[in-house]
């Protein structure tokens, strides 16, 4: 069966869970509170679900001012569907979406040859801080 790509589809937290945990991605967010994901999942502005069917196989979160900025927080395929283009169709999707916004991500380690190879370009000037004691 074809996989069909659905801008804002109609999803709940569980679903969000669900992909994360079918996907490597689910190693690195806390599954496990309940309040941590809902408050993810509903600041995420902008969604894009890639199904198999009924089946929710794909999902992109993305938090958008829909001009400049878009920060794709999540891109998490289902282990069983990954290698098939669905990773790099819903990148697409999501530019169709909010065509101004530059894409702006940070690679989880596992994906780090993954965004090169698809032809998303490297920066170099890219900063984080994870707690403000870590400020100087």
């Amino acid at each position: 069966m074809a996989i069909s790509y659905i801008p804002q589809p109609k999803i709940t937290c569980q679903d969000f869970i669900n992909i994360l945990d079918r996907s490597t991605l689910g190693l690195r967010r806390p599954l496990a509170d309940v309040e941590a994901m809902e408050l993810m999942f509903q600041h995420g502005n902008v969604y894009v679900g890639a199904y198999d069917g009924v089946k929710l196989v794909g999902l992109a979160r993305v938090m958008t001012d829909f001009v400049f900025t878009s920060y794709l927080s999540d891109l998490a395929i289902d282990e069983a569907y990954q290698h098939q283009g669905i990773g790099k169709q819903l990148i697409k999707e999501v530019k169709h979406f909010i065509p101004r916004a530059k894409i702006i991500l940070l690679a989880a380690p596992a994906a780090e040859q993954y965004y090169p190879k698809i032809g998303m370009q490297n920066h170099a000037h890219c900063y984080v801080l994870d707690q403000v004691d870590e400020l100087k």
